[in-house]
Formats: C-alpha cells, sequence, structure tokens
C-alpha cells in the first residue's frame, strides 16, 4: 500500500508557498488589495450567504460522489497530492460529477470543495487530470472562489438593472474589468496547476484537449502553438477589434492562449526557480506592498503588449499607457498615505 502523506513519484514539495508566486501580476495586484481592505472578505460572504454554501456542498453530497479511499480513489490520492505539494493546512474534498460536460470548479469560502465532471474523467489521462485538480487547488490556495463571488453578485445585479441605463453601462464597466481579473486569475492557476503536477507536457495537453478533445493521436502541441502566434498576428485592426470583442461576456481565456502563456511562464524559469525553493513565502503575504504589485502588473501588461504583433494592440498601446501610469500614480499617492 503506497504512502498516503506524499506523492506517488518525486514531486518537489513546496513547504509555505505563496500563491504569490504563481499568480499572474495582474491577478496579484488585485487579490493583494483587496486582500488589504479590512473586513472585505468578511462583506463577500454575507453579501452571497453562507447558507448558499452550504446547501451547495450538501447538494452535491447528495447527488454527486465524493472521492475517498474506496471512490475514485486516483482522483481522491491527486487532490490529497497537490495539497501536500503546495503545503495547503487542509485537503479539499473531491466529488465527481456526472455530466458529458468536460469541466472542473472549486466552490466554497471556509471549506472549499472541488468538483471534476464525468466529461472531463473520460477526457483526460491521469496526469492530465493531475494538473486540473491542481489548477482548481490552486483557486482555492489563492482565494479566487471568495473574490469571484463579486463578479457573480455585479453579474447579476448589472442584469435587473438593465433597464437603467447609465447604472447598467457604469455597472458593465466593473464587470468587464473583473472578467478581464478572472480571465488572468486562470492562467494564474494554470501555473500552480503545473507546480502542482510537475509535468509541463501533461498541462499542455490538458489545455490542448479543452480545445480538441479526446483525439490526441489527431493533433499536435508546436502546430497547436503555431495557431497561437497565428491568432496573436492575424489579420489587421478590425480582427484585433473582433477579438476583443470576442472576449466579452467570457471568464476564461481561450485555449491557445492558455497554452502559449503557460508555455512562455515555464520557459522564462519561474518554474525551475519555484521547483528549487526560491519563492515568497505564505507568511510574508502581509507585508506584499500594493504600490509594488500594482507596478508589476503595469510592467506586465507593458511587457505583453511590447510582444503582441497584433495591430489593433499597437493602436491601443499608447491610450493603454497613459491609463496604466494614471492608474500608478493613484496608487503611489495611496501607498504615501498608508506610510
Amino acid at each position: 500500500m503506497r504512502n498516503m502523506t506524499t506523492p506517488d513519484r518525486n514531486r518537489v514539495q513546496l513547504p509555505g508557498i505563496s500563491s504569490r508566486a504563481y499568480e499572474h501580476p495582474a491577478d496579484r495586484s488585485a487579490l493583494v488589495a483587496m486582500r488589504s481592505l479590512s473586513g472585505f472578505d468578511s462583506v463577500l460572504k454575507r453579501m452571497s450567504g453562507l447558507f448558499s454554501e452550504r446547501r451547495l456542498r450538501l447538494m452535491f453530497l447528495a447527488s454527486a460522489v465524493r472521492c475517498t479511499d474506496t471512490q475514485f480513489r486516483a482522483l481522491h490520492d491527486m487532490g490529497r497530492d497537490s495539497a501536500y505539494i503546495l503545503d495547503m493546512p487542509r485537503i479539499p474534498e473531491v466529488y465527481v460529477q456526472q455530466d458529458p460536460k468536460a469541466y472542473a470548479m472549486a466552490i466554497g469560502f471556509d471549506e472549499p470543495f472541488i468538483v471534476v465532471s464525468t466529461g472531463l474523467l473520460d477526457l483526460m489521462d491521469e496526469e492530465e487530470l493531475r494538473f486540473v485538480v491542481g489548477h482548481e487547488t490552486s483557486h482555492i490556495l489563492s482565494g479566487h472562489a471568495v473574490y469571484g463571488t463579486m463578479l457573480a453578485i455585479l453579474t447579476q445585479l448589472a442584469t435587473r438593472v438593465a433597464w437603467i441605463p447609465l447604472g447598467y453601462i457604469g455597472l458593465r464597466v466593473i464587470v468587464a474589468a473583473l472578467e478581464e481579473w478572472q480571465r488572468k486569475a486562470e492562467m494564474s492557476a494554470d501555473r500552480g496547476g503545473l507546480l502542482a503536477g510537475q509535468d509541463p507536457d501533461a498541462a499542455l495537453r490538458a489545455l490542448m484537449k479543452l480545445a480538441g478533445g479526446s483525439r490526441l493521436h489527431e493533433m499536435n502541441i508546436e502546430a497547436f502553438l503555431d495557431q497561437a502566434r497565428e491568432y496573436d498576428t492575424a489579420g489587421d485592426v478590425r480582427d484585433g477589434l473582433l477579438k476583443v470583442l470576442n472576449m466579452l461576456g467570457t471568464t476564461h481565456p481561450f485555449a491557445v492562449s492558455r497554452v502559449a502563456e503557460l508555455d512562455r511562464w515555464r520557459r522564462g524559469g519561474d518554474y525551475d526557480r519555484i521547483l528549487r525553493g526560491d519563492y515568497p513565502r505564505r507568511e510574508d503575504d502581509a507585508n506584499a506592498k500594493i504600490s509594488e504589485e500594482v507596478k508589476a502588473a503595469a510592467n506586465s501588461y507593458r511587457e505583453s503588449w511590447s510582444q503582441s504583433q497584433d495591430p489593433f494592440i499597437g493602436v491601443l498601446r499608447d491610450v493603454a499607457e497613459g491609463a496604466v501610469s494614471a492608474g500608478e500614480r493613484i496608487f503611489n499617492r495611496f501607498a504615501r498615505r498608508e506610510n
């Protein structure tokens, strides 16, 4: 019988790792800002209703299969291994839900749990599933479930006040900003999933399968990365605008973008550096400065803009640079008041 406290192969544990180690700068700056607001989590919990969370857990307990030593043992072990590698104080429960659609999600505030559909189980092999479970575990470590609630609440509110033009427009601007944050949060969780599974090829395969399905022998990761490059450079300014419009109302980046971003992050050296033990610790999270994280997010966007060959990005670059600079000035003033 295998040891129940360590992974089933020689993966590196990351003691005390902070979620800041793998979070996308745009995601991390938002999280640091929200974590710094006293009582913010409590307000969100009251707004969403803890009773609803308990109701959801009871619903899955009654209608799905909870992974244990005797039910979906392999998936249960993956959840435990991901929590072990990311050094989480609690192992999230994992449930399997009958649904032909391929998806997984992390739900909850105080005791978040993971739900995996049977469609995803049928789609992924063991190492690809390990990446997915690590992805959802990373969402929990980052606290995305708590902060993502704001998006759901405001989205519902926007539909209720749609008959008030100015109110609806104002809320849609906020919702669009939150959707952009959540897309970056997904990229953060992709990185966390790679750290949990520590199999880069499996991580890229899993994301590619979300686009092309189970026929892996008909796909090629290098060709898929070529698609990502073509998507970035395709067309003229009109195509760039259409790409932006296609993202409206979405909370997940497109598959080619996720594969390209995760591959770029791994090749950039951060993945290997973290596995060597060079990463921020959870014990230092309280010392993270909002102004520094905002600057890091701005630099990340600047780097993304400079690397992009999209003509539309070129048109918007000067406008965006001005907006980012204004944002930095605001946060710098805020930081000085804090000090």
